[in-house]
């Protein structure tokens, strides 16, 4: 990557007030409200029953994936600038996407289990998302050969955790009592709430590069490739893991969709939403890797939805 592009993408900034930061934490509030609806308390007891696919999902997403994600950042060397790296890793770092359960509908997965392990790591991703990103962002920086001064990443783990706390960790709660108290209400709600969260995400896509469009262009080609790089691992890490262990091959299909699936929005507010990062110089690569992320993870998840639908009428035509 030359130097021109690389400064073209880390000078694409957002800057929001008070009023724009507290509006797009509260709608992401909402969506993860949305995504609790659909988890009823009945689904643990069944998926907990054989709980392999389940620890393995896990696994995949919060231990796995974010590992991987720090030996790319290092393999792809000087073809990606710190600020991408740091942006790779905040979105492995991210707990499973809230769109990955129509996805696992789509693709004829096991549907309980897609919803357990939105919930687990959506939970889990109040100490793990802090701990992961600081923990890989921090060795990539000490073990990457940057040149230039790049600070130390500081991150004030104690704030994220509230943050991510009160942006996740209430709503889920609420969400999960909403449906276990008031089912119909939840299920009238709850398709409302998914198209809106895919609403809520390409309009904070297209907040983020309004203002930024001819350096986002400049340099589209070569954070495509490094998005379906990333994308393509993660869903690769799901399918893999689930064909080693020998799971059934509907929770594979929602092991694959589940890693490749990441909740960029969240990475999103945390960049856009927070003073988290205001210590860094100049990053728009985290930026514009997260925002994309969403974009692609959004199309391959379909592709991946379509070729695992295709394959099972195939086996059903077989069969029948």
């Amino acid at each position: 990557m030359t130097q021109a592009v690389e400064q073209a993408i880390d000078s694409i900034q957002v800057t929001l007030n008070a009023g724009g930061m507290n509006t797009i934490n509260i709608v992401l509030a909402f969506v993860m409200f949305g995504v609790a609806l659909g988890i009823k308390p009945r689904m643990f007891v069944e998926v907990f029953a054989n709980p392999k696919s389940v620890i393995l999902g896990v696994l995949c997403q919060l231990v796995i994936l974010p590992l991987f994600t720090f030996l790319l950042t290092l393999a792809l060397g000087t073809s990606i600038s710190w600020s991408m790296a740091l942006g790779m890793i905040l979105v492995a770092s991210c707990p499973g996407g809230n769109i990955s359960n129509f996805m696992s509908s789509l693709s004829k997965a096991n549907i309980e289990l897609s919803v357990s392990l939105t919930a687990i790591s959506t939970a889990l991703a109040v100490l793990m998302t802090p701990f992961n990103f600081w923990q890989y962002g921090n060795l990539y920086l000490k073990l990457a050969n940057i040149a230039g001064e790049v600070p130390a990443l500081r991150i004030p783990l104690w704030d994220v955790f509230k943050t991510i706390f009160i942006l996740l960790g209430i709503p889920l709660t609420l969400g999960i009592l909403t449906s276990h108290y008031l089912p119909k209400l939840a299920e009238k709600l709850k398709k409302p709430f998914q198209y809106a969260s895919i609403l809520f995400f390409l309009v904070m896509v297209i907040l983020s590069f309004v203002g930024n469009m001819e350096a986002f262009l400049k340099c589209i080609k070569y954070i495509f490739l490094i998005v379906f790089l990333h994308n393509f691992l993660a869903l690769a890490i799901g399918f893999t893991t689930g064909t080693l262990f020998k799971v059934p091959y509907k929770d594979r299909r929602t092991l694959t969709i589940e890693t490749g699936i990441q909740n960029s929005g969240l990475g999103l507010v945390l960049l856009l939403g927070t003073q988290i990062f205001t210590n860094l110089p100049p990053h728009g690569g985290m930026l514009v890797i997260t925002a994309w992320w969403g974009v692609w993870h959004i199309i391959s998840g379909l592709a991946v939805s379509a070729f695992f639908n295709r394959r099972e009428l195939k086996l059903l035509a077989k069969n029948a």
